[in-house]
């Protein structure tokens, strides 16, 4: 997933990872992303069509990611 760390189920990237100097992201897909749409806006974080972006200071849920990865896991049908 655009060269950034992740982790894989097979041969598919079910999510990646990555750091920014403002901000960090976790990339999944787009299904997975649309279907926790409210679950994140609760959670008080930020979404892209990818991704979920949070500080160190306001990380995502544990809950929330394990939910994302497995969205995200049935989206890519693996």
């Amino acid at each position: 997933m655009y060269d950034m760390p992740g982790f894989g189920f097979g041969k598919s990237i079910v999510a990646g990872y990555a750091a920014f100097s403002k901000q960090c992201g976790l990339y999944v897909s787009n299904g997975a992303i649309s279907s926790l749409a409210n679950d994140i806006a609760t959670a008080g974080l930020k979404a892209t069509k990818t991704g979920v972006t949070f500080s160190p200071r306001k990380p995502i849920p544990d809950e929330l990611i394990t939910r994302l990865v497995l969205a995200s896991r049935k989206d890519l049908g693996v």
